[in-house]
């Protein structure tokens, strides 16, 4: 489904919700007709007290919540507004998933369609994957033509560095400060958002940080430099890092970096930045990621994916977040060339849901 099709449907919290048979849907509930006559509603009978002191017993202290003193519960969204169990309004300004609004007609019924009729792992035939795999191909440039459908961002970009180990032969990674890739084991190594404040925590041997390429806080900064000299300083310390690594009789297997630092405080990268950089890391026969899984899908508005801006073609994208505008789905592209590393080594990959 193409976004700007989603976005011509508009919404309204005074009109009803076209939705498939089966469905009932209001401004106020959107229930499975087999629901609706046990009295469930969209919102639990439990107190937020109630909810709180279960998600204290039940749920680890280390998924924690947004305003730790007064957390909110949330009962219900719909486009930019979220509603707590008093149906005061907010807006939501924190999440960055839902890309067409919270709960968008269109991508309700679509969801609710296909969980109706099937949604079972891909190694069964069903048009819905390859011709989502053909459109987001059709975003892409034309080399990155190779799709594997994930459940999430984090295992989008685990899968990218287990085929970057198997295809050049070499396990160091680079990575930017402050970057944030994941939470798996390995995703957690190279994310330093995650990592800068643990305790005892030691940075991996094959990990290597390069300086976060920020001009207003980073160690080169304008105005004192350019925008193209930034780009080019900026870059300059990657190639340090490349350089050493190539030094020491090893390469570069993979350099990662999300086309606009995220939770490193939205910081753009410098004009020019990520050629060079590209360069470098396969001059040491390493390949080159995007991560666009915070970034992708037009958000930047200027182009669709935002390594676009820097005038780059990268060896993956992982995409996801806003993929599934909610729905845990999402993608890391690639060429057909890298796709057949895990073929020629006889590894079979397959997904148990993200097939229909």
């Amino acid at each position: 489904m193409a976004i700007d099709d989603i976005a011509e449907g508009g919404l309204s919290n005074d009109s009803l919700v076209v939705v498939p048979n089966g469905l009932t849907a209001t401004k106020d509930k959107l229930l499975p007709a087999s629901l609706q006559s046990t009295g469930i509603s969209e919102t639990t009978a439990l107190t937020k007290a109630d909810t709180l002191a279960l998600r204290n017993k039940h749920i680890s202290n280390s998924c924690t919540v947004f305003f730790h003193e007064n957390p909110l519960k949330i009962v219900r969204a719909q486009r930019q507004y979220m509603y707590d169990e008093n149906g005061i309004e907010y807006l939501d300004c924190i999440n960055n998933v839902a890309h067409v609004g919270h709960c968008h007609p269109k991508v309700v019924a679509a969801a609710a369609n296909q969980l109706a009729q099937q949604c079972t792992n891909s190694r069964f035939l069903h048009d819905n994957m390859v011709l989502c795999a053909q459109k987001i191909a059709s975003t892409m440039p034309e080399q990155l033509s190779v799709v594997f459908f994930v459940n999430s961002g984090s295992e989008a970009n685990d899968l990218a560095i287990r085929l970057s180990r198997h295809y050049t032969g070499h396990k160091d990674v680079v990575i930017l400060d402050h970057a944030y890739h994941g939470t798996t084991i390995t995703t957690t190594d190279i994310s330093p958002h995650k990592w800068h404040h643990l305790k005892d925590y030691k940075q991996k041997k094959w990990v290597h940080v390069a300086p976060q390429p920020d001009a207003y806080r980073g160690m080169f900064r304008s105005p004192e430099h350019t925008d193209a000299d930034l780009g080019r300083l900026y870059a300059g310390e990657v190639e340090k890092i490349t350089d050493r690594i190539a030094k020491e009789g090893r390469g570069v297997g993979l350099f990662l970096a999300e086309s606009l630092q995220s939770c490193a405080g939205q910081v753009f990268l410098p004009e020019g930045y990520l050629k060079p950089v590209y360069e470098a890391v396969r001059s040491t026969g390493g390949l080159c990621l995007a991560d666009e899984v915070q970034t992708g899908f037009g958000r930047i508005g200027t182009h669709y994916w935002a390594f676009q801006e820097q005038g780059v073609i990268p060896d993956f994208v992982t995409i996801g977040k806003s993929m599934g505008n909610g729905f845990p789905v999402a993608a890391l592209v690639t060429t057909p060339e890298i796709a057949g590393t895990f073929v020629k080594m006889g590894i079979e990959y397959f997904n148990s849901v993200k097939h229909s």
